[in-house]
């Protein structure tokens, strides 16, 4: 910090408008723990995990006490499952397989639950391309697990620029989402598909450690809608321009914070520090609403003509002015439109001034996608599959990450009440129209042109 306005002015953003640390996440690597016996994968799994990430929780919190910052949910993320049960796999018969799957979820489980972290992510599988033995058997236990385990998140990659979009992946994947909704559709909260999905992201469900990654490292995701909304009411009568410049400095405060705190929390726990993702996080609680951001520059109800150009101005300036205050930005850094974490959001679908088609155009220019979105509970695998080659497209089309989280609960305008950071929302309507013929013809849809330049 500068000076004594600058620390006075932190504190205001953390003990007056919800500035937090909204996630610290330990990625490991498991890659050493494959092996052809899945008893043994599942027990290397665990040790690792202990050995790796026991001083976590505690070390997090000393460094919230040291610097009265929130710290929100401590995490760990692993290598994508599927490639590590491969070879316990491999001989295995259908259902043998989908268990051995499943009792790799459940080591996750254990070790998330001795290591005291809110959730583990990594019941992985990236098939944009196709499918090994382990993704299959991954993507068959994903309704299972995740109704067997509390803290496990699961996520698939789908589609990406440069290889396209696999569509028998993406049908399964409606399908894997419409039989966990059926189990228990809090299931489909812990549960992504992806395009062109990043291997360093803190902010669950999507977060693994990628292949790429060394042994171990920590990311940070920053928070800070309350802050930017705050900043904005201030200057109700700024052009475009200086609400861009507003939005830019105060990123550059608010990514500040996390990078103290990764950097710091790296060291303690002795392994490297990965990035800061500068996405804008929002809660249910009244004003941390990424909605609010964007009513605050004029849009009388997110979702009202203006709302993407509103949106697209401020993950731009969140990007110029969080890169300014670190070198090493990653995971999604955007803004996050989550339906039920944001009031503001879900007080706009219940009017609906915001509706799925509505949220499919301003993914094109935020992070994520389809995001905490309920569905009607009748709503068909082939629609969810729709659903997901449609935020696809946009990601491989744009060169961007999107993704899909939905849950199928209730019937059309009725409140679902899903509790603590995930908030309720209303369920809303999606076309009945069939597009059960398109996806059910399989294959890859090709990459763009695009998507093969050097």
């Amino acid at each position: 910090m500068l000076d004594r306005e600058e620390i006075l002015e932190t504190l205001r953003m953390i003990l007056v408008e919800r500035l937090d640390i909204r996630t610290v996440t330990l990625g490991v690597s498991l890659k050493d723990c494959a092996s052809s016996d899945i008893d043994e994968t599942c027990e290397r799994i665990e040790e690792k995990l202990l050995s790796v990430g026991e001083r976590l929780v505690s070390e997090a919190q000393a460094l919230e006490e040291k610097y009265s910052i929130p710290i929100v949910n401590k995490r760990v993320a692993v290598t994508p499952i599927a490639s590590i049960i491969s070879p316990a796999v491999r001989e295995l018969g259908e259902e043998e397989a989908k268990e051995a799957a499943v009792r790799a979820a459940l080591a996750l489980e254990r070790a998330a639950e001795k290591l005291n972290v809110d959730f583990i992510g990594g019941f992985s599988a990236l098939v944009e391309k196709g499918f090994t033995r382990g993704d299959e058997a991954l993507i068959e236990a994903i309704p299972q697990a995740l109704n067997s385990t509390q803290r496990v998140c699961s996520s698939v990659n789908v589609a990406s620029t440069r290889a396209g979009i696999n569509m028998d992946a993406v049908l399964k994947m409606g399908q894997v989402v419409k039989r966990a909704s059926e189990l228990d559709y809090m299931n489909c909260a812990r549960l992504v598909t992806f395009a062109n999905a990043p291997g360093d992201n803190p902010f669950m469900a999507g977060a693994f450690h990628g292949e790429g990654e060394g042994e171990a490292a920590l990311n940070v995701g920053i928070s800070g809608p309350g802050v930017v909304r705050a900043v904005l009411e201030k200057h109700s009568e700024a052009s475009l321009g200086e609400v861009a410049e507003v939005i830019k400095r105060t990123a550059f405060k608010i990514t500040r914070v996390g990078e103290l705190i990764g950097r710091e929390l790296s060291k303690r726990l002795n392994v490297s520090f990965g990035i800061v993702d500068l996405s804008l996080a929002p809660t249910p609680f009244p004003g941390d609403s990424v909605a609010k951001i964007i009513e605050a520059m004029g849009i009388e109800r997110c979702g009202a003509p203006g709302s993407v150009a509103a949106l697209a101005l401020l993950v731009d300036a969140v990007k110029k002015g969080g890169t300014m205050a670190t070198s090493y930005v990653g995971g999604l850094s955007g803004a996050f439109i989550p339906v039920s974490e944001d009031a503001g959001m879900a007080e706009a679908a219940r009017e609906g001034a915001v509706t799925v088609d509505k949220l499919l155009a301003m993914t094109s220019v935020c992070s994520v996608g389809l995001d905490m979105v309920v569905l009607p509970a009748k709503t068909s695998a082939s629609t969810v599959a729709g659903l997901i080659a449609d935020e696809a497209a946009i990601g491989v089309m744009n060169n961007k990450t999107t993704g899909v989280r939905v849950l199928l609960a209730g019937r059309e305008g009725e409140r679902i009440e899903l509790g603590g950071l995930l908030g309720y929302a209303y369920v809303m309507p999606v076309s009945e129209r069939s597009c059960e013929a398109f996806v059910k013809r399989g294959g890859r849809i090709p990459s763009p042109i695009h998507g093969h330049r050097n």
